[in-house]
């Protein structure tokens, strides 16, 4: 037989809060408990979010959920809201320049990734990240010359608190 505890943290209570709305989380005079017991587990998350779509499906993107960018010698903002974004898309290097995808603070800027020209072919290059967005932060796309094209799109996959946005 398995002993029984206690279990006090406010994150653990937080997230069954989050996780099982539609049960009022944690009532009054419940507390969460653990065992030294082996007890099989059976996953619930998605219908207790409310969601039974699968995560990798409200990734998939659709006409309202994207927003696209081409950018050539110029600098655009793609995203200024906050939660996580999917950036994709293409590069085309046909010489000298850069295409910088930047985070910017409103101070500074730093780099998320650069992707350099300067050679005599046509070059495609193709990118897929994840990225986090704060309050007050916003991601730009800059292309330093003519030669340099950025193609791509944008997509929020979840909010700032990390619940998933649907397509």
């Amino acid at each position: 037989m398995g002993q029984e505890f206690f279990i006090k943290s406010a994150d653990l209570e937080a997230k069954v809060r989050q996780l099982l709305p539609s049960q009022g989380g944690l009532g009054a005079g419940v507390d969460l408990t653990g065992s030294t017991q082996i007890v099989p587990i059976v996953d619930l998350t998605e219908s207790a979010e409310g969601s039974n779509q699968r995560q990798d499906l409200q990734r998939a993107l659709s006409f309202n959920t994207i927003t696209a960018f081409n950018v050539i010698n110029t600098s655009t903002t793609i995203v200024n809201n906050t939660g996580y974004f999917r950036l994709f898309g293409n590069v085309i290097l046909k010489g000298t320049g850069d295409l910088e995808i930047n985070v910017n603070d409103g101070a500074s800027t730093k780099k998320l990734i650069v992707f350099a020209g300067g050679t005599s072919f046509q070059e495609n290059l193709s990118f897929d990240f994840l990225v986090f967005v704060e309050a007050g932060h916003s991601i730009i796309v800059n292309s330093t010359s003519g030669n340099v094209t950025g193609i791509g799109c944008s997509r929020q996959i979840a909010d700032i608190d990390g619940n998933l946005t649907n397509p």
